[in-house]
């Protein structure tokens, strides 16, 4: 029997989604791109970048293949104001739309899957639309880590604690894995990809982080779930102000850049 995918948890709020990209570019196209660099892409090659959000690695994609190759990127709700020569937008559900088989050298997907009941199958999907000796890399959180290292009280640090606690329970409601990170070298394997390898990645977070500021940014985009999931409007503006607090420090969630090649 199908899974049904439960609906996106960041919803349909146009600016929520841009600022969520803008905080995701920041904190992590550096990783990204490391990662991409190392597949060896440049001149001539096709890639799809799914998922591309606010399109900045789509960009840089289309940067590197130029002048010969191209890159298509995908969304739900494509944003297609990021335009270079070579890229190309399309609205694309991963999980019901059909992609071309053996068709790109390059497949990228940052924090995709894991909102993905259906990942298994998705991987299937995406080994059969790379030619063969193609690269998939995807760029996932394992979520089920990351503490607080120095509040300014201990109310604070156990009011950040639960506020991750929130988010994990809207990210469950919403169908996401929060572990898949640390599992998808493991599920690239089981898929039939061959060269598989995985580099984690770890930061220590102040108040001013990129990644840190993505989290103060889930207190407003994700409000109405967080209320839901037990969370009051004033514990939400005094977890942002424990957030902001020049004296917060925090290690984040792991992020594991997988790589696998179609054989």
């Amino acid at each position: 029997m199908d899974v049904t995918t439960p609906p996106y948890v960041f919803g349909e709020r146009a600016d929520a989604r841009r600022e969520q990209a803008r905080c995701l570019s920041a904190a992590y196209d550096p990783l990204t791109i490391e990662g991409l660099v190392a597949t060896g892409v440049g001149d001539g090659w096709r890639c799809l970048e799914l998922g591309a959000g606010g399109g900045s690695i789509a960009r840089w994609l289309a940067e590197r293949t130029a002048p010969s190759g191209w890159v298509l990127a995908t969304d739900l709700r494509p944003d297609e104001e990021v335009q270079a020569p070579g890229l190309s937008w399309a609205r694309h559900d991963v999980v019901t739309d059909p992609l071309p088989p053996s068709t790109f050298d390059l497949v990228h997907a940052r924090l995709v899957l894991r909102h993905l009941p259906q990942r298994q199958s998705v991987l299937t999907k995406l080994a059969e639309s790379l030619v063969p000796g193609g690269w998939l890399q995807l760029d996932e959180f394992d979520t089920s880590y990351g503490h607080c290292l120095r509040a300014s009280t201990s109310d604070a640090a156990a009011l950040y604690q639960r506020f991750l606690d929130a988010v994990a329970t809207v990210m469950n409601r919403a169908g996401a894995d929060r572990t898949w990170g640390r599992r998808a070298a493991a599920a690239l394997t089981e898929a039939g990809f061959t060269e598989v390898g995985v580099r984690p990645s770890l930061e220590v977070w102040t108040a001013d982080s990129p990644g840190l500021r993505l989290l103060v940014h889930h207190t407003d985009h994700l409000r109405d779930e967080l209320l839901a999931a037990g969370l009051t409007e004033r514990q939400l503006g005094e977890v942002r102000a424990v957030m902001t607090d020049p004296r917060f420090l925090a290690v984040s969630c792991p992020m594991y850049v997988v790589h696998g090649r179609r054989r």
